[in-house]
């Protein structure tokens, strides 16, 4: 059984986020239709310093673009409005390192000016 051959990409993005990047690839079906692939890509580097990358992807249709991108945005909205904008997961990574507290970075309520909008 011949493989399936990948089409020809017609639009392409890249997002590079640490170890992992994400491709999202406009491609074009028999029928020259559209339709999207999503991909994510993570180097995993072994002891002995090589690596390889693990890639999963995703194809989504136009008939189910308003759907994923709904659902999309609920997800997120939820993530953001019940956990903010920090992210937490990189304190777990094994080569993360705390910033350690200097003396300029931590100030006392004695280093504040008082300052009039008047003295502007």
């Amino acid at each position: 059984m011949a493989e399936r051959v990948e089409q020809e990409e017609i639009f392409s993005q890249v997002l590079r986020a640490g170890r992992r990047t994400y491709f999202f690839d406009v491609r074009s079906t028999k029928a020259d239709d559209y339709y999207l692939t999503v991909t994510e890509s993570k180097k995993f580097t072994h002891d002995d310093g090589t690596f390889h990358y693990q890639k999963h992807k995703i194809y989504l249709y136009k008939e189910d673009f308003s759907d994923f991108h709904e659902m999309l945005k609920k997800a997120t909205d939820y993530i953001v409005n019940e956990k903010g904008d920090e992210v937490i997961s990189e304190r777990h990574q094994k080569d993360f390192k705390k910033e350690e507290n200097t003396e300029e970075a931590t100030t006392s309520p004695k280093s504040f000016t008082d300052i009039s909008f008047d003295d502007i």
